[in-house]
């Protein structure tokens, strides 16, 4: 549907509302939208505790546990991989205690951070920058790449036929200020189309519901579609949905920054030994990953299948896993071009973000591993 790369003139912006989509959506799909195994089945998270396995090299490190975060997506294969039973982040851990939690998106992610719930998470990048920026850059900082690519536009073929066509429509999004309701009002506004970013009212609705409930909201007819990354996007399609945009149309040569590894600043600088085990774990589990595809895939649904309850069909699967690119590069200058996005759509106050990155542990991880070093952080590295 390449129509959907058309353009109508700009218009001004939307005044803002003080009013909250939440109360919409509720009354939107009330008593219609029940888990379907896609995705974390609480928006908040829910964690379990596991003892990391002895297999790691040397002895103990710093500290006694870790508590790492993560999503039930596909886009966050490198921890589904790295964390599995024999996983490489489980076996670089050694004698340290591993607690994981799983959210439904990033600001919720976030708050754990802040919190001290969590201590390294993989994330998505808008809600690494809203983190960051929010805490005056004391709380995080972002110290290896996981992912690119694996997030679409799908809609309903039978409602959507084009770009005019989204005018009137409800369109979804894992939650308010994630990675994909940023690319979803960066590419409304991109259209002419009119729709305050706090809210999501406008001349498209956009409703933040959490992705396991995007597939029967979009079953029954409660939206038109979604902005959602993978393996939502390809249940979707599996539904009857069509992919109206691959997002990976709209960067360089096709990347984008999805996922990424983040760390609290007071766990970095109190155990570094941990987490460049973590970092040690990610750089071999992407390489087991690009290594052993097929194998990726089978730990990556049981995964998917203990956290939700049922494992991904071959005709979600294979398509979902295909979208998505494993790499140890955060892709910096996609970052710091998400961030002028979120601030357009006025859901982030201009910032500086300098600092936010830290890759010397990253890059020691790939010299020891015969890697190239990530030379490029946009700019916004440590001192």
């Amino acid at each position: 549907m390449s129509a959907f790369r058309r353009s109508r003139p700009r218009r001004r912006p939307a005044p803002r509302s003080s009013g909250g989509i939440a109360t919409l959506g509720a009354a939107l799909l009330a008593g219609a939208l029940a888990a379907c195994g896609y995705g974390s089945e609480s928006p908040t998270g829910s964690s379990t505790d596991n003892t990391a396995s002895p297999a790691g090299k040397g002895g103990a490190l710093s500290a006694d546990e870790v508590s790492i975060g993560y999503f039930a997506n596909i886009t966050h294969g490198t921890a589904l991989v790295g964390l599995a039973e024999d996983g490489p982040i489980r076996a670089e851990l050694a004698g340290t205690s591993l607690k994981t939690q799983v959210f439904n998106a990033g600001p919720s992610a976030i708050e754990a951070l802040n919190a001290g719930a969590v201590d390294i998470t993989f994330i998505g990048p808008n809600p690494a920058i809203n983190g960051y920026a929010q805490s005056g850059g004391r709380n995080l900082r972002i110290v290896a790449g996981a992912a690119s690519g694996g997030a679409s536009l799908v809609v309903n073929p039978d409602t959507v036929d084009g770009p005019d066509d989204l005018e009137g429509k409800r369109l979804a999004t894992p939650q308010l200020g994630n990675t994909q309701d940023v690319a979803l009002l960066n590419y409304l506004d991109g259209q002419g189309f009119e729709v305050d970013g706090e809210s999501g009212v406008g001349d498209v609705t956009i409703l933040r519901i959490a992705n396991a409930e995007i597939p029967p909201a979009f079953e029954n007819g409660s939206i038109d579609g979604a902005w959602v990354p993978e393996p939502t996007a390809a249940k979707l399609v599996s539904q009857g949905a069509v992919t109206a945009l691959d997002e990976r149309e709209l960067w360089d040569d096709g990347r984008y920054v999805v996922t990424h590894v983040i760390a609290s600043q007071e766990f970095l600088t109190d155990h570094p030994d941990v987490v460049e085990a973590v970092i040690r774990g990610v750089v071999r589990s992407n390489a087991r990953i690009n290594e052993n595809p097929e194998e990726a895939k089978e730990i990556i649904n049981s995964a998917l299948e203990e956290l939700s309850g049922a494992a991904l069909p071959p005709e979600v699967l294979d398509p979902a896993f295909d979208h998505v690119e494993f790499l140890d590069d955060p892709l910096a200058e996609t970052l710091s071009a998400g961030a002028d996005h979120a601030v357009a759509a006025g859901l982030l106050e201009e910032t500086d973000l300098t600092g936010i990155y830290d890759l010397r542990l990253l890059n020691k991880v790939l010299a020891e591993e015969g890697e190239s070093e990530i030379t490029d952080d946009a700019g916004l590295g440590t001192e």
